[in-house]
């Protein structure tokens, strides 16, 4: 295998996107597994979604990672900050509530939706900057 020089944001991306999705297989393993005698209802819809969107945005990085790679001006450090933020804020404290109960973190995951939404926006921008031929 030939040894290919990435940037520093790339391989961020391809290697946050892998823990992620690593992490997402395990906690929806958990929460199926784990929780479904401990945690009922909205909790495990709750822990369910957050799991999902931990998996979507974690694929993106991965898509994204493997994109900068071979659209160097396209700098997606700052979809990669995004996303991460997304998952931290809205699936964590998706799993958080879910166990606890407590609102407080109920109302944290509202703003990692808007790091996703802050994310595809900038990536869409990012996307229509470039020059085509």
């Amino acid at each position: 295998m030939e040894n290919t020089q990435i940037s520093k944001p790339s391989k961020c991306a391809l290697v946050s996107g892998a823990i992620f999705l690593f992490l997402a297989v395990a906690l929806g393993a958990f929460g199926a597994h784990g929780l479904k005698d401990i945690v009922v209802g909205k909790y495990l819809e709750t822990y369910k979604t957050g799991v999902t969107y931990q998996f979507y945005h974690a694929l993106s990085l991965l898509i994204i990672g493997a994109i900068s790679i071979q659209i160097k001006e396209l700098g997606l450090k700052s979809v990669l900050i995004l996303f991460t933020a997304g998952i931290l804020f809205f699936s964590f404290n998706c799993y958080i509530y879910a166990l606890t109960t407590k609102k407080i973190f109920a109302m944290l995951v509202p703003i990692g939706g808007v790091f996703f939404l802050a994310g595809w926006v900038t990536l869409t921008y990012k996307l229509l900057k470039l020059d085509t031929k």
